[in-house]
């Protein structure tokens, strides 16, 4: 497994307050959140990014969704709206070289965003 720190994250290695996790995907509280509720949501498998996602590992993104939408109505966000974002490359704003969905909530998101 590559040893990025989700991947740390993921085998315990580094603490975190875990919001949900399977045998799939892991879900936390951000660190330095950008909103009142902010969760990032990664698979355990480790994919870089969205450009790595292909028809033998698809399957996670579609289960994050739908984690997502669990963890807005038990976070109490899903009435009042949220967003769930993930960036791709430095320029898109990714910092972790890890596949990793932001779960935002409990304030007005603008757009555009950055």
């Amino acid at each position: 497994m590559n040893m990025c720190i989700f991947c740390k994250i993921i085998n315990n290695e580094i603490p975190c307050t875990k919001v949900y996790e399977d045998d799939k995907i892991l879900a936390f509280r951000d660190i330095n959140p950008a909103a009142p509720v902010h969760v990032l949501i990664i698979p355990k498998k480790h994919i870089t990014s969205v450009n790595e996602i292909n028809e033998d590992n698809a399957e996670v993104v579609g289960h994050i969704f739908a984690i997502a939408a669990k963890l807005a109505k038990e976070l109490g966000v899903d009435s009042n709206g949220y967003r769930v974002v993930t960036n791709v490359g430095t320029q898109g704003g990714q910092t972790v070289e890890h596949l990793h969905f932001h779960l935002l909530g409990g304030r007005n998101l603008g757009w555009p965003p950055g």
